[in-house]
């Protein structure tokens, strides 16, 4: 036992492990690294809770969809960018500055642009940075996949919530199924 002592005193000596050390190892900066910043965080993420975001507007999918908007008509870019953008209040006040002007949701959208602000919407999907999953709509979108299946039937929606758990098994399946790449970097890069 003293030898053994002797002999972990001695490493300590010639490797010491400190931070002023110029042999201690050094915080990976790179694009890895811790992926959770706390344990519940990696609890959370393992067990696929996300909190219901709550939006700033009651916005109606369905009204909207009823009455013949698409979602490219205010997601826009979703057929053609990595990511569409989420409708800002000048979207919603190119109609909503002559239609439904008395409701109280319009009137808070009205409100965010007087004041020249945006309308701060929670994301419903999306993935957190530690997957590092990058998600590009315009190929799944040129491919003919129905926004239905990653978002479940919006014309029945109104606020919008996370009706579709996108698992990396959920993603994986529906590529083998349409002969899409499985390849690790297609997703993960």
């Amino acid at each position: 036992m003293v030898v053994a002592i002797g002999f972990a005193a001695s490493l300590a000596t010639e490797w010491p492990l400190t931070a002023q050390s110029p042999s201690a190892p050094k915080p990976y900066e790179g694009v890895y690294g811790p992926a959770h910043g706390t344990i519940p965080d990696a609890i959370r993420e393992f067990l696929g809770y996300r909190p219901t975001p709550q939006q700033p507007i009651a916005f109606t999918h369905k009204v909207h969809l009823a009455n013949g908007l698409v979602c490219v008509n205010c997601h826009v870019g979703v057929d053609t960018a990595a990511e569409p953008r989420i409708p800002g209040v000048s979207a919603c006040m190119t109609c909503h500055v002559a239609i439904a002007t008395d409701k109280p949701e319009i009137k808070k959208i009205a409100a965010y642009q007087a004041k020249g602000q945006d309308i701060p919407w929670e994301r419903v999907y999306g993935f957190t940075p530690e997957v590092h999953v990058h998600f590009n709509h315009a190929p799944h979108i040129r491919a003919g996949v129905n926004c239905t299946t990653c978002h479940g039937d919006m014309t029945q929606a109104t606020v919008a919530q996370r009706t579709v758990n996108h698992t990396m098994g959920f993603c994986v399946t529906c590529h083998r199924q349409n002969k899409a790449s499985i390849d690790c970097v297609t997703c993960h890069y």
